[in-house]
């Protein structure tokens, strides 16, 4: 039988949905490098309320400061009292008018904004849409809303501890690593390939409580390593022993509610890679069956 999934539009599974991070189309104008950022605040100190970070994929993975212009609710009379702004504004609404696509033609009249804003207004989990083959783990994790998340990662509004668990977990990676796309050899990670046919488990409250605890655990160990980017921490020379092991138990608590294991000469043991792919396989094709 054929690994093969179709594509799904929402989750097979009672889930919080993902969406795409917010998509800019404004030709770079809103962005600033942190020596922008500063310029941009000692000339015009008003302007600080609107410098968000912002993070696509390769910021987040890698923790490159990088910031943007987010003047949701900005009035006519700021805009102007901020010339720094208001010419940011300006070379975007030029970018769009000049754009061969109509929709973004559209998007002129309303140059303060992002084409689309997807942004979340309570702590969200962010997934990088690319990542790294090397990595055991794709790295994904909670963000506060004052940081602005761009179309290059997709994101889950309130996604509870026990979705992050499951997700960071060898399971979730096992079938992302099998129906994922490449690019060039990367792994592309998309809500509908990926996300939405993840055949989710019916779990009980202990089990739930158990991989909740687990997921927490990876959380505050990433926390004592605040100051080392996720792609030193999930580098499989350099993670620290302690972030593996919380990984390690998080998978387990995964795999044992999952009931991801086999008898082999009257011992239990885990399922491997391959035969947990199966597995889920035969989950996922249930599900269809169902809808």
């Amino acid at each position: 039988k054929t690994n093969f999934v179709e594509s799904q539009k929402s989750p097979l599974a009672d889930v919080s949905p993902m969406y795409f991070g917010s998509k800019p189309t404004d030709g770079g104008f809103f962005f600033l490098t942190p020596e922008e950022r500063d310029k941009f605040i000692k000339k015009e100190p008003q302007s600080i309320k609107f410098i968000h970070r912002v993070l696509g994929a390769k910021e987040y993975i890698n923790n490159i400061e990088r910031y943007c212009l987010w003047l949701v609710g900005i009035t006519p009379e700021e805009l102007k009292k901020s010339p720094l702004i208001y010419d940011r504004v300006r070379q975007v609404r030029k970018f769009r008018l000049e754009s061969k696509a109509e929709s973004t033609r559209k998007f002129a009249d309303r140059p303060t904004e992002f084409k689309q804003n997807a942004q979340p207004d309570s702590p969200y989990l962010i997934v990088p849409r690319v990542s790294s083959e090397n990595r055991r783990y794709v790295p994904i994790g909670y963000i506060q809303p004052d940081i602005i998340a761009t179309d290059a990662t997709q994101i889950i509004p309130n996604a509870s501890l026990y979705e992050f668990g499951v997700m960071t977990s060898n399971v979730h990676m096992a079938w992302m690593r099998t129906v994922a796309g490449k690019l060039k050899s990367d792994y592309r990670y998309s809500s509908t390939i990926v996300y939405n046919t993840f055949p989710w488990a019916d779990l009980l409250d202990n089990q739930k409580a158990e991989i909740e605890k687990t997921a927490q655990q990876i959380l505050e160990v990433r926390e004592k390593y605040s100051t080392s980017s996720l792609a030193s921490l999930y580098d499989e020379l350099t993670m620290p022993p302690e972030l593996r092991k919380a990984h390690q138990a998080n998978d387990k608590a995964v795999m044992q509610a999952y009931g991801m294991t086999k008898e082999v000469d009257g011992k239990k043991t885990w399922l491997t890679e391959s035969e947990t792919v199966a597995r889920l396989f035969e989950m996922y094709e249930e599900l269809v069956s169902e809808k």
